[in-house]
């Protein structure tokens, strides 16, 4: 796969292509790339997906509370691993909103040599957000570029968007957004100092920083985990929280407790794939209920994790 530039320019109808946000690159996008490239391969052309490096809200309506799926670098990776010939990460700005659906379709043929345009399904473009498929058709008859809408999901977990697997994720539904996605919500950061209370109590935990502001973390609350460290993929339970049983104050922090591992990892990037939700943070009696619920907390994961790596191998 060739990823383009936004300067790059394609030789007139050599694409047939497709545009979106792709955030998650979910089984939608799977089904949508899938038709791309099949249409692509039936019209002799090359497959092109064009996604946004910001998203529209993001440029349009600025909100510190939004936050996305998953890094841009992480999203192109998994376009990619969908085998479409050609990529084009697009900023969106504000003047590309200000196009109309026709004067974007335009734009795709004339710079990226689109003879085809694939439609997701319910997707919409151009600022005239009123526009239905049939307002397309009629642009891109008018243009010579021709407009088809790519099928349906129609799998066990339909319907599928980014905007449900935001609420999901959101929600600590971490299962159901593994569903969605085909793959397991990730945060990534670096193992930072903290507060050093979870080996007093038998559970050393690896405090997770700096990670991209922008990328949405699952609910407050504990949930089993897939840590990757040191080039190893490690079992484990963690926390989302503020620790009101420790009285660490306000501070967001993102523990993991690895299991069977206590080798020092500070400083070194540590990534997480949350597999399985397991209870929601609350304020214990003592420290000696903690290091119960604790207990519970890792059996009940271990459970989990040895569940999912089983069905995995089936």
């Amino acid at each position: 796969m060739r990823i383009l530039g936004e300067n790059d320019r394609l030789p007139q109808g050599s694409t047939v292509a497709t545009i979106g946000m792709f955030d998650g690159v979910h089984l939608g996008h799977a089904t949508l790339v899938d038709f791309l490239n099949r249409q692509a391969a039936a019209h002799g052309k090359q497959s092109l997906v064009i996604t946004f490096t910001r998203h529209p809200r993001q440029v349009l309506h600025p909100d510190p509370f939004f936050k996305l799926i998953m890094p841009l670098h992480d999203k192109l990776q998994h376009i990619e691993a969908l085998g479409p010939d050609l990529l084009l990460p697009l900023d969106f700005t504000p003047e590309l909103a200000g196009l109309d659906s026709e004067q974007f379709i335009e734009l795709l043929r004339d710079r990226y040599g689109v003879a085809v345009l694939v439609a997701g399904y319910n997707h919409r473009f151009g600022h005239n957000r009123g526009e239905t498929f049939e307002d397309y058709c009629r642009h891109g008859n008018n243009l010579g570029v021709q407009v088809v809408k790519a099928p349906e999901y129609l799998g066990q977990y339909a319907p599928v968007s980014s905007t449900i697997i935001r609420g999901l994720i959101a929600a600590g539904r971490v299962v159901d957004a593994m569903h969605c996605m085909g793959r397991p919500h990730i945060i990534a950061g670096k193992v930072v100092h903290g507060f050093h209370n979870g080996r007093g109590l038998g559970f050393p935990t690896a405090n997770v920083g700096k990670m991209d502001p922008n990328v949405l973390l699952p609910h407050n609350g504990a949930y089993a985990v897939l840590a990757h460290v040191h080039g190893q993929r490690l079992q484990g339970m963690a926390n989302i929280g503020k620790r009101p049983t420790l009285d660490n104050g306000d501070q967001l922090s993102i523990e993991v407790n690895l299991f069977d591992f206590d080798e020092d990892i500070y400083g070194e990037d540590i990534t997480l794939e949350f597999i399985s939700f397991l209870r929601l943070e609350f304020k214990m009696c003592g420290l000696e209920e903690l290091k119960q619920q604790l207990t519970l907390d890792r059996d009940n994961a271990k459970r989990l994790l040895n569940d999912y790596l089983t069905s995995k191998q089936q």
